[in-house]
């Protein structure tokens, strides 16, 4: 929902930084790797119940996903770095609420699923946009930087940074902030399947053909 008002910041930030690694010979690909490897050790930060530590790796993964994309944007855009990018986050996305599942089975285990179960909701109602979007030809107007078609909701990056960074913080608010934030993330699912639906319906085609011309 505020993602479209923090890229911009968010890519004058990053661009500069961006340029020092393209001029030195990193790629977007090495980025967004190394940036799934530090999201991968929240993991057992998490379990282990280094909140600290596990917040400062989720805040690396975050940078380094937002500086994979200005790198890209650089040194030119690719499919394969566009499915990285996307596949890896969403992996991501799943080990935070696991972590914290590990770390107190009795308390956050339940939240933890209902959490991964709403994840899954947005992420392949996303995904599945974006599939028939790239059919048709279309584009998102407010993302048109994105290696696939983006498509926003109640629940997008920015929020979801947001509640990584609650819960870190007040880990024993986890069951609580987690059901809130799954029952987000369906409103999201839910209003994805809508627009998919209005968009995609037969006698939107010819309307949708006529937009691209």
């Amino acid at each position: 929902m505020i993602d479209r008002y923090l890229l911009p910041a968010q890519r004058a930030l990053l661009v500069p930084v961006a340029k020092v690694l393209v001029a030195r010979g990193v790629s977007a690909d090495q980025v967004t790797l190394a940036g799934f490897v530090l999201g991968v050790l929240c993991l057992p930060a998490l379990w282990l119940g280094w909140y600290g530590l596990a917040l400062a790796l989720i805040l690396a993964n975050r940078i380094a996903d937002g500086l994979d994309g200005a790198i890209a944007r650089q040194a030119g855009p690719t499919d394969r770095g566009a499915f990285l990018d996307i596949a890896l986050d969403f992996i991501f996305y799943a080990l935070v609420p696991l972590g914290f599942a590990l770390a107190d089975p009795d308390r956050n285990a339940l939240a933890a699923a209902v959490l991964i179960a709403a994840f899954i909701g947005t992420g392949s109602s996303f995904l599945a946009f974006a599939t028939i979007a790239a059919k048709r030809g279309m584009r998102a107007q407010d993302y048109p930087a994105k290696g696939i078609y983006y498509l926003g909701g109640l629940t997008e990056g920015g929020e979801t940074i947001a509640f990584f960074v609650a819960i870190c913080v007040w880990p024993q608010t986890f069951p609580w902030l987690a059901g809130l934030f799954a029952a987000a993330c369906a409103i999201t699912t839910l209003t994805r399947w809508y627009m998919g639906w209005v968009a995609f319906a037969p006698a939107a085609a010819p309307y949708q053909r006529a937009s691209q011309e």
